[in-house]
């Protein structure tokens, strides 16, 4: 029998779901200190957490058994995924099990801002009765912004809809069709801040959100903005936030997560014109249902045999296959990172193309990879081979695999085209010597160069000085040049070059490349 720790708090119904297995002996031992947990994780294959257990590199290493982690929740970010991964343990979520109760809670929140009921509420339990303090605003025929079209968003967008509000939105990865039939507008950010009555973020935290919302951003916006955040805390800066309500800009609020939780450094929560809320997105009696019902189920799943479901760190395949596909899969997530960071618009199909000697193997996990390449960038890094085909498919994404028996001077060779509303681009990529991936091919220039984590890749008219003007700013920067490629069509026409270099390339930095003459585009591509 296999032995399933569970340290945090779910659903009595999932706990009578993994006890109702007869190949899984169940031990509930909540609130442990990590050394407690150290001290006995080696006697366990399964842990299931939700989120007050920090699953740390440390437990992972007394792990000597274990073969699954559970997150009962969306976020692993309290689980060390690289750790686990290293050793082969598998680490799977619960995608959608609290999407309705964030929508809801969103909803909640702008009107009750909209309407200042917490402060209605706190006036009349103080003996008041100021009506004319707490006058309000209508929610119906306002615009609101939705950034980030996944599940939670789009469930806030239909909500919306049904109180009468014209819903216009961004999503790096949802189709202009898909945002049609949804009846959305879709547009960048910059074109929805000026437009929007109310913003709503459904976004990750990641590098490229972090403050997505900040100073610049609210400066953009009309004047009497409001603004709700049931998503990450960090998408906005909670200190310009506080500055753009003093100012005026902002009428108001609600926040449900902050940067720092609890967040009683914050300004925000002494702020009377902004909402607060505890990070009570999940916390409704049928999410907490949904995600322990949701994970109980897939950890018997996985140790019956059966598809190991929303796993967000390894495949799923037989192991004599991964084997020989790995450098493939590797090699196909590169290039979609790769491409996800150099192209532009909002991507409608992805059609992959293999020729060579792989051509003999089911070739789905790679296709998937590249999925996961294109998506990680702009979503986050739960996707994986499970949900890259779900999330695809409902952002209205249609996904071509073919294979070319046309011969060429590559043994293999994995050729990703990726049209989106704006534009068409090609690259390639090819193994040598059986396992190093190479990039070969950026639309029409043939470019024999390696991935690394930093590749600065330069559109240029072929021109004297261009390279050694780049390789100046470099470095004057202290920014090491590691290798270097370049192509063009023909003396002095298009041209295109692929700097590997050694550190992260600041944005000061690349609009000083950008200004070179004969430079016509730049991209720091991070992998």
């Amino acid at each position: 029998m296999a032995k399933i720790l569970v340290t945090d708090p779910i659903s009595e119904e999932g706990i009578k779901i993994l006890k109702s297995d007869k190949n899984l002996e169940v031990d509930v031992k909540l609130k442990l200190p990590q050394d407690e947990i150290i001290k006995i994780i080696g006697e366990y294959e399964g842990l299931i957490v939700r989120s007050e257990t920090k699953v740390t590199k440390e437990i992972i290493a007394a792990a000597h058994k274990l073969k699954v982690i559970g997150r009962a929740g969306v976020g692993v970010d309290n689980v060390d995924v690289e750790a686990a991964t290293k050793k082969g343990i598998v680490v799977m979520n619960t995608p959608g099990g609290n999407t309705i109760s964030a929508a809801e809670h969103t909803i909640t929140l702008l009107l009750a801002m909209s309407r200042n009921i917490a402060a209605a509420d706190a006036s009349m339990k103080n003996k008041l009765w100021e009506r004319k303090k707490f006058t309000g605003t209508e929610v119906y025929k306002k615009t609101l912004a939705v950034i980030g079209l996944g599940r939670i968003g789009r469930e806030v967008a239909k909500r919306a809809q049904g109180l009468g509000m014209q819903v216009i939105g961004y999503d790096p990865v949802l189709s202009v069709e898909k945002a049609k039939n949804l009846s959305i507008t879709l547009m960048s950010v910059r074109d929805i801040l000026p437009q929007a009555d109310y913003i709503s973020l459904h976004i990750p935290l990641t590098t490229e959100t972090k403050y997505l919302l900040g100073a610049k951003e609210f400066d953009m916006m009309k004047k009497g903005v409001r603004i709700i955040n049931c998503a990450r805390g960090g998408v906005v800066d909670e200190k310009a936030l506080c500055e753009a309500i003093k100012s005026g800009k902002v009428a108001g609020a609600a926040l449900d997560v902050f940067e720092e939780e609890p967040p009683f450094n914050s300004p925000a929560i002494l702020s009377p014109q902004i909402l607060v809320t505890p990070h009570l997105g999940a916390s409704t009696e049928e999410a907490q249902l949904n995600v322990a019902i949701q994970i109980a189920e897939q950890m018997v799943d996985a140790f019956n045999g059966k598809m190991i479901r929303n796993a967000v760190n390894i495949p799923t395949l037989e192991p004599e296959i991964l084997n020989k596909l790995r450098p493939y899969i590797d090699l196909a997530e590169k290039i979609g990172k790769f491409i996800s960071q150099i192209n532009e618009g909002h991507i409608e199909e992805v059609y992959v193309e293999y020729s060579g000697e792989i051509t003999c193997y089911d070739l789905s996990p790679i296709t998937l990879s590249v999925l996961i390449g294109l998506l990680k960038p702009m979503l986050s890094e739960t996707i994986n081979l499970v949900n890259a085909p779900v999330i695809a498919q409902e952002r209205g994404i249609k996904i071509v695999e073919s294979k070319s028996s046309e011969a060429n001077s590559f043994a293999n060779l994995v050729l990703v085209k990726v049209t989106t509303d704006k534009r068409t681009m090609k690259v390639a990529g090819s193994l040598i010597s059986q396992t190093e991936p190479r990039l070969v091919k950026i639309d029409d220039f043939m470019i024999d160069a390696t991935f690394s984590k930093y590749m600065l890749v330069c559109f240029n008219i072929d021109k004297p000085g261009v390279i050694g003007k780049i390789g100046t700013i470099l470095g004057e920067n202290s920014i090491n040049i590691a290798g270097m490629k370049y192509a063009r069509t023909q003396n002095g026409g298009q041209a295109i070059a692929v700097f590997n270099v050694d550190d992260d390339i600041s944005a000061a930095i690349l609009k000083k490349i950008e200004q070179v003459e004969g430079i016509t585009k730049i991209k720091l591509v991070i992998l």
